[in-house]
């Protein structure tokens, strides 16, 4: 038996000594993305992400310790088996740990390229933008923002605040997801990511689900349909008051396709339905701009993809729908809401500023300084973002000048986030 306790002892030793190595291995963050990338963070992003990680990789380190001692105090079999028990627990936890790891570390490390690091540390200005206009004047908090590329056609956000994958740590940094096609021009999407967290923060999604489900109560299909979308109507609204027409125009681009996806309504699924989202941000610019090529946008969305089109189990409640949009655009954008401060979003965020006029004269006013005064572009890098969307837009013929011009603009952004850092 005494051989028995021996060889159980050292195969659960060995298995202790190993997982506690692997933590030490966890706590050099360079493992997960080089120096070069973490230096290009802007100072207080790298210091939060970094203190973040850091402190995960601790408490794993302290889980490590409390086994040890819990493998030196072992001295029956059941004692053992316990210990042995708990190092599989260990190596869940491990594994969670590394998880997060590795998700910040990839992020960081799309900053090793120059060029994209640069680019991405704009798009963090601009998020972090939206972010501080809403957050700030309600006294709240504006955490970091990281934003990284990925594959596909949709953006999304791990929001700050959020538990990680260890279940034990607080995501320190709100991490948002472009695509490539995203950041060739029209990166919108990171003011719905940023509005997804904005939502988050304020409670707004539940309040904006009671106002939905209060408007159209006299239809409870709708009113059930159209409150169980409130979040992602959340970041639409966020998009539309920061980007006007180009936010409109990039969802467009991004949820046009087949029609069993523009008619999808999928059970459980926050996104509204391709075919009223679309309408929904036309019916947003029509409200606060009148008549505009968005105008023409619905015209032509309505002709591709006709309602009568939609399936059968689908059409009365986009047929329902359709008509009210104007009435749901205002209760978006024009009720006042607890979560600011009783009033509504537009008072916080005024559309106008983005009207095409506006960013007309913002272009006029400005002239050619506009991309390249440091000024200009920390003061108005939001409305420089929806005047280059609103080109691409409608200027589809001078599509190669006008990405030329973005980029020119976003590269001088971020790397004076970086020479700031």
């Amino acid at each position: 038996m005494a051989d028995d306790l021996a060889a159980v002892r050292l195969q659960v030793a060995r298995q202790v000594a190993h997982w506690r190595a692997a933590v030490l291995a966890l706590a050099d963050l360079d493992n997960f993305a080089s120096p070069e990338a973490w230096r290009r963070l802007e100072r207080y992003l790298g210091q939060a992400l970094r203190a973040n990680l850091s402190g995960a990789v601790d408490r794993l380190a302290r889980d490590g310790d409390v086994l040890a001692a819990e493998l030196r105090a072992a001295e029956t079999a059941d004692e053992l088996e316990a210990v042995r028990r708990h190092v599989v627990r260990f190596r869940r936890r491990f594994l969670r740990v590394e998880t997060g790891l590795e998700f910040y570390g990839g992020a960081v490390n799309d900053r090793s390229s120059p060029r994209l690091g640069a680019l991405l540390a704009a798009c963090d200005v601009l998020a972090n933008r939206a972010l501080e206009s809403v957050l700030t004047p309600l006294g709240r908090p504006v955490p970091p923002v990281l934003t990284y590329l990925d594959k596909g056609l949709g953006a999304s956000i791990l929001r700050a605040g959020l538990r990680l994958w260890d279940g034990r740590t607080l995501s320190a940094a709100a991490a948002i997801k472009l695509t490539r096609h995203n950041l060739n021009g029209r990166p919108t999407a990171l003011l719905h990511e940023a509005g997804h967290q904005i939502g988050f923060t304020l409670g707004w999604n539940d309040e904006l689900a009671d106002e939905l489900r209060r408007e159209l109560r006299d239809d409870p299909e709708l009113a059930g349909a159209w409150s169980g979308w409130s979040s992602e109507v959340v970041g639409d609204c966020i998009a539309f008051v920061h980007a006007g027409y180009a936010a409109v125009a990039a969802l467009h681009d991004v949820i046009a396709g087949e029609a069993v996806n523009v008619y999808a309504l999928r059970p459980f699924d926050p996104h509204p339905i391709a075919h009223l989202r679309v309408l929904l941000g036309t019916a947003m610019a029509t409200r606060f701009f009148g008549e505009g090529p968005w105008t023409g946008l619905a015209r032509a969305w309505l002709i591709a993809h006709p309602v009568g089109r939609a399936p059968a189990d689908v059409r009365p409640l986009i047929e329902r729908s359709v008509p009210r949009l104007p009435r749901i655009a205002e209760v978006c954008l024009l009720a006042p809401m607890r979560a600011f401060g009783g009033r509504p979003l537009t008072a916080l965020v005024d559309p106008s500023r983005v009207r095409p006029d506006a960013l007309v004269a913002l272009a006029r006013d400005a002239g050619a300084s506009l991309g390249v005064s440091s000024h200009w572009l920390w003061s108005e890098s939001l409305r420089l973002l929806a005047l280059s969307g609103y080109r691409a837009a409608t200027e589809p013929d001078r599509a190669p000048e006008i990405a030329a011009e973005f980029e020119a603009w976003m590269l001088r952004l971020g790397r004076g986030v970086q020479l700031a850092a």
